[in-house]
């Protein structure tokens, strides 16, 4: 992403986050995805996290960055990829974010 639309962005997530009661763990934005490892609350679940985190910076990144919507028809796909990791340390589970060809 651009210089300015993925820090927006990184604000946006954490907002959403902190709303929610999340914790975002680490986040590396990608040119085309994002890596986000999240502990969130299993009754509310992560299905409606993405859904609002998807939904909230895609409606203010096309409003801040009116080119965004020239460029791409939309932000992001309906897709999505979750993982659990249990009791994984935490310290793998960066370091798989941080360096994936490393794992």
């Amino acid at each position: 992403m651009v210089q300015g639309v993925d820090e927006r962005l990184k604000q946006i997530l954490h907002g959403v986050a902190t709303e929610r009661r999340a914790e975002i763990i680490e986040m590396e934005v990608m040119p085309d995805h994002l890596h986000l490892p999240v502990s969130v609350d299993p009754q509310f679940g992560i299905h409606r996290l993405v859904r609002l985190m998807k939904g909230r910076s895609s409606r203010l990144l096309r409003q801040e960055f009116p080119w965004l919507k020239s460029r791409l028809p939309t932000l992001w796909t309906n897709s999505y990829f979750v993982a659990t990791v249990g009791g994984a340390p935490l310290a793998a589970i960066k370091q798989s974010i941080e360096d994936p060809k490393r794992v």
